[in-house]
């Protein structure tokens, strides 16, 4: 395939979804949860009833066609970067003066995230921006997460896709690009900086990794003393998937390969936990939504595939510092947030730092217009 762009159409077979049917048609269920009191009934993870009802949707009401339909509206590509081929979205800008950017999704997301904010950053004249607020956008999937290929052998970490990410700006005609990445995306987009800074207007972070600062711990303000409570919530209660995909990705795969709702349990319970959502994933997003992103996971049976970028990268995080200018996005249900004065210190060119108040994990699904107008202000100054 060399360096050629191919144009891309997502077209299930009927077969696959004709096997989907059948398995959730036969799902044997577990018992229900015992848990009870203050932590509810999400306490031990999804609850029976809950993922009953969206399976039983899932089997009567979600038309995959419809959203296949409306996926493939937008430009989709593949491209061969190291041996690996690479599904992304590109969508040019009117604005031809137009800031690129990359966007990156992590885990358990897709590129189903960013579909709401497409529109106003590409084209923020039609919806309440000015065309100096453009971008054109590369929206990738991960390698082994959706319509990417799945790697065969080791070493597609970290380092390795922002090495590709830089690859496929350059191949799309892009000399100066910006990026953007929550999640694993943080990782990569922050990968980039520190280690091929020579295209980069700048970067932004809907979490950034940053490393608490041992010279504040004795003047910690409220809002660090938070983070670190945060921290070592997640470690305590939140922590056990990241160690089953960062040890035993391969066997979990097995499981997930198999069952739908295993597969759907497995990640609907994240936006649960992640989402500013006040206990109910509903309540902000859609069960299309919820069921568009597992689908993309299901059908192109990457559990196991996408679990191996945990095993790749989640014991080896690079904490180097960088001055490519960058702007931080914290959201109040992020998992892991940060300070200004802690950002400053590994990010040394902050340019745009705010605390919101409210959104979570999955800024551009859950709050897309205070997303866009994150990014509008945050590579302001970057342009």
């Amino acid at each position: 395939m060399g360096e050629e762009i191919a144009e891309f159409r997502i077209d299930v077979p009927d077969e696959q979804l004709e096997d989907l049917q059948r398995r959730l048609h036969n799902t044997r269920w577990p018992d229900q949860e015992t848990i009870a009191g203050s932590e509810g009934p999400w306490g031990q993870g999804i609850p029976l009833h809950f993922t009953q009802e969206l399976a039983r949707y899932w089997r009567e009401d979600y038309d995959w066609r419809a959203s296949e339909a409306r996926f493939n509206q937008i430009p989709q590509f593949r491209t061969v970067i190291d041996g690996l081929a690479i599904h992304f979205m590109h969508i040019r800008s009117p604005h031809e003066d137009a800031l690129p950017l990359i966007m990156s999704h992590g885990w358990p997301g897709s590129f189903v995230e960013f579909l709401k904010v497409i529109g106003p950053l590409t084209d923020p004249t039609a919806h309440g921006g000015t065309a100096d607020q453009a971008f054109h956008l590369a929206i990738p999937s991960l390698p082994g997460f959706g319509f990417s290929d799945k790697p065969d052998h080791c070493g597609w970490g970290v380092p390795r896709i922002a090495m590709a990410w830089e690859q496929l700006m350059l191949r799309l005609g892009y000399e100066r690009f910006a990026a953007q990445g929550g999640d694993w995306g943080s990782m990569v987009t922050t990968a980039m900086a520190t280690g091929h800074p020579a295209h980069l207007a700048g970067i932004h972070l809907n979490m950034p990794i940053v490393a608490p600062d041992s010279d504040t711990l004795d003047s910690l303000t409220e809002a660090e003393m938070g983070a670190l409570a945060r921290m070592d919530y997640y470690q305590k209660e939140e922590s056990g998937y990241s160690t089953q995909q960062s040890t035993r990705p391969q066997t979990l795969g097995y499981a997930l390969a198999d069952s739908p709702v295993g597969q759907m349990a497995w990640v609907v319970e994240k936006f649960h936990a992640w989402t500013d959502c006040d206990g109910d994933p509903l309540s902000i997003l859609s069960k299309n939504e919820l069921l568009d992103n597992v689908m993309i996971y299901w059908l192109t049976n990457s559990a196991a595939s996408s679990a191996r970028l945990y095993w790749e990268s989640f014991t080896d995080v690079n904490f180097d510092t960088t001055d490519v200018p960058t702007a931080c996005s914290i959201y109040p249900h992020e998992i892991f947030r940060t300070s200004e004065r802690w950002a400053s210190k590994r990010f040394t060119d902050l340019r745009h730092f705010n605390e919101l108040d409210r959104g979570g994990h999955f800024a551009a699904f859950e709050q897309p217009e205070l997303f866009v107008d994150e990014l509008r202000s945050g590579f302001a100054s970057m342009r």
